[in-house]
């Protein structure tokens, strides 16, 4: 028979920003389970970031969407309006050359007339051969390298409100899983600091039973060995799954619970009782261990 006592493996919440508690929803004792609230930290600043974040984005979005689309109903009607006025102005400047050139070959008119009224035509044509182009242009959207940047920025402020949710999201722990709530540091009003943890949790698959074992009785100790364990005040002993052995002797245990106080050389062995089993078992309490048949 090895003396021992059992021990937890406490699993602390904490949340990486700092704030005022205003909610803690557990108490000592309590059993939650994965996923349930723990507490929560005030989030007013988060919240007005995530707002901020959703308006950035929303308005990413439109201009982008504007580049993709071309220029306004409104502003293509203008374009339009100045192409068909271009249209009659040089039909009418065309009319205007014919007229000249039968005034010359009439002999009425000095060449350099019918001079001007080609430039005129030519310069008309030029007019309405560039507004063309301005209007297919603005029907196609904005250029390429405009609209990647445009996307660029989007992305950019996906990302912004990603980390806003995230820390909004921080602000609100729960139980990463089913465990007893072992204590709770902090009361609401009070400030955390970054960090610090507010609940400490004890999973049933954190809670073992450590015992020595000396160094002759070394070579039955194996790790997926069974053991039988007798916490005080039980008359059953528990059957428990040893997980570690100590590579590293020592001369006494730090805490002994047996008859007997000599020196000797021991090995530190840890052993885990079934999940459903855990929640009897309470660090501190003094455990007998032996060997299972």
């Amino acid at each position: 028979m090895h003396a021992g006592y059992v021990e937890g493996e406490y699993v602390y919440v904490a949340a990486p920003l700092a704030g005022r508690l205003t909610r803690l929803e557990v108490t000592r004792g309590a059993e939650v389970a994965g996923g349930q609230a723990l507490f929560a930290l005030e989030s007013e600043v988060e919240m007005a970031a995530v707002q901020e974040a959703e308006s950035r984005l929303a308005e990413a979005d439109h201009r982008l969407a504007d580049l993709r689309k071309g220029r306004r109903p409104s502003e293509l009607a203008v374009l339009e309006a100045r192409v068909q006025e271009m249209v009659a102005r040089l039909a009418l400047a065309e009319t205007e050359l014919r007229r000249q050139e039968q005034l010359r070959d009439n002999q009425v008119i000095a060449p350099a007339e019918l001079d001007v009224a080609v430039a005129r035509r030519d310069a008309d044509v030029a007019l309405l051969a560039s507004l063309r182009a301005e209007l297919d242009t603005a029907r196609l959207g904005a250029r390429e390298d405009a609209i990647q940047a445009a996307e660029a920025e989007r992305e950019s402020r996906v990302a912004a409100l990603a980390r806003a949710r995230w820390a909004l999201d921080q602000k609100q722990q729960t139980a990463p899983v089913a465990a007893r709530v072992h204590e709770t540091l902090y009361r609401p009003g009070e400030y955390v600091a970054a960090g610090m943890p507010v609940v400490a949790l004890l999973p049933p698959g954190n809670v073992k039973v450590r015992f020595f074992v000396p160094e002759p009785e070394l070579g039955r100790v194996k790790i997926g060995a069974k053991v039988a364990v007798t916490l005080g005040g039980e008359p059953t002993p528990v059957e428990a799954t040893i997980r570690y052995v100590s590579t590293q002797p020592e001369f006494t245990p730090p805490v002994i619970y047996s008859r007997e106080n000599r020196a000797k050389l021991v090995f530190m062995v840890e052993a885990h009782p079934s999940v459903k089993e855990a929640p009897r078992w309470h660090p501190g309490q003094p455990a007998e261990v032996k060997w299972a048949p």
